[in-house]
């Protein structure tokens, strides 16, 4: 006998079928985020399979990470900065939890990817995150942690001041203007942990590097980097 909620579910997809989250036109079938010819026009960087990728040549001579990769390029006007605008302003929180989970399935097949302990979102301003309602990097993060079966906690950084945006700023002043923000959560044990940092996309890498700066500090803690896209 079918369990009642894969029955209800199955009737659910029937009438409201699951839609390519960039073309929203084709019906998809079971765990798959995007259609096949959305797919294959996606900037995806597989940087995952590569340590000496560009992501993680941003961080040499700054911090010591790990391993830092990004799912996909990100090109203005281009269709993964019309997923991100869409995940962020335009409420669609389920982009980050989709994204997160196909992502994750191939974090899983690469070698750099298979001692992580926890999975930490960059978080939000209480402010910010009440202004938009979500944090972009939690749902990523719960995508992931669904595809590698990895425990996550969205409250293992706080951030403690609303910053300015960091649009218009040069590196330098990136950092500076999040050097001091963020603070490790106490109540949250990683202690003798590799972390998995995540956020929605990477530029400069510093606000990235802020956070690593702060986790960095707990005993025995090694940091690796994840992020929807990596600007270019």
């Amino acid at each position: 006998m079918i369990p009642f909620n894969k029955y209800l579910q199955s009737f659910k997809e029937l009438f409201y079928p699951q839609l390519c989250l960039i073309c929203n036109e084709h019906a998809l079938s079971k765990n798959r985020q995007f259609c096949l010819k959305c797919e294959s026009n996606l900037p995806e960087t597989d940087f995952h399979f590569d340590m000496d990728n560009q992501m993680l040549e941003k961080f040499a001579g700054r911090i010591k990470i790990e391993m830092a990769a990004a799912c996909f390029f990100f090109f203005k006007t281009g269709r993964v900065q019309q997923l991100m605008h869409s995940l962020k302003y335009e409420g669609k929180i389920n982009i980050g939890t989709q994204i997160g989970e196909y992502y994750g399935n191939s974090l899983k097949q690469s070698p750099y990817f298979q001692a992580i302990d926890l999975i930490i979102p960059v978080p939000l301003h209480i402010q910010k995150k009440k202004q938009r309602g979500y944090n972009q990097s939690d749902s990523f993060a719960k995508g992931l942690a669904n595809a590698m079966n990895i425990p996550w906690k969205d409250n293992g950084l706080i951030r403690t001041t609303f910053t300015e945006t960091q649009t218009k700023k040069s590196i330098i002043e990136r950092f500076d203007n999040v050097s001091n923000v963020f603070k490790v959560n106490p109540s949250v044990s990683m202690k003798n942990k590799h972390i998995l940092l995540v956020d929605d996309v990477m530029t400069t890498g510093a606000t990235l590097e802020a956070c690593a700066v702060k986790l960095l500090v707990i005993e025995n803690v090694k940091v690796s980097i994840i992020t929807i896209a990596f600007a270019i």
